[in-house]
């Protein structure tokens, strides 16, 4: 038995509108006031309710250094996988040929999804930020602190070893806070 794929998007479309509706019938805080989205108001005009002034807290990024390297890398990254694509979408090229280059394609993957959960993990030892860079078999690791123990360096060397079996030479650098 067929079914058309205008009745199977059409019973997508209501089942996630019952998920939605019933989402918003059961949300127990419902006291938001939608019309300040919709306010000529500047932003010192603008009081904030149900918030003490002791509870505010600045927030900032001090790795403006990682962003820029993260977008260098992602940027030369994605000329890579566009040349990749292309590769295995020309008739120019073997099969073999493709095929290597499908694989290539997904050890980038693997590297970006390895190199970003490190950095979650050693985020997770308490540093404000850190930037993982995976080249064959070495490592380089920068957090940003003011400094780090012995002990706490080869804490992260031991993240990444247990994370990255086939690592056998990880280095941590150290990037100051204050630069």
């Amino acid at each position: 038995m067929k079914v058309k794929r205008r009745t199977v998007w059409l019973l997508t479309l209501l089942s996630l509108a019952a998920v939605i509706s019933v989402y918003y019938v059961f949300e127990p805080d419902r006291n938001v006031d939608l019309t300040t989205i919709f306010t000529d108001d500047t932003l010192q005009e603008t009081t904030l309710t149900g918030v003490d002034d002791e509870e505010i807290t600045a927030t900032t990024s001090e790795s403006y250094l990682f962003d820029e390297m993260r977008m260098e890398i992602s940027n030369e990254r994605s000329q890579l996988r566009d040349q990749l694509t292309q590769k295995i979408a020309s008739d120019q090229y073997t099969a073999e040929e493709k095929n290597e280059a499908f694989n290539q394609m997904n050890a980038l993957i693997e590297q970006e999804s390895s190199e970003a959960m490190l950095e979650m993990l050693i985020e997770s030892l308490g540093y404000s930020d850190a930037l993982v860079r995976v080249n064959d078999e070495k490592a380089t690791v920068t957090v940003l602190s003011d400094e780090i123990s012995k002990q706490q360096a080869n804490e992260i060397i031991y993240v990444v070893r247990s994370e990255l079996e086939e690592i056998s030479d990880v280095t941590v650098n150290v990037q100051s806070n204050y630069y």
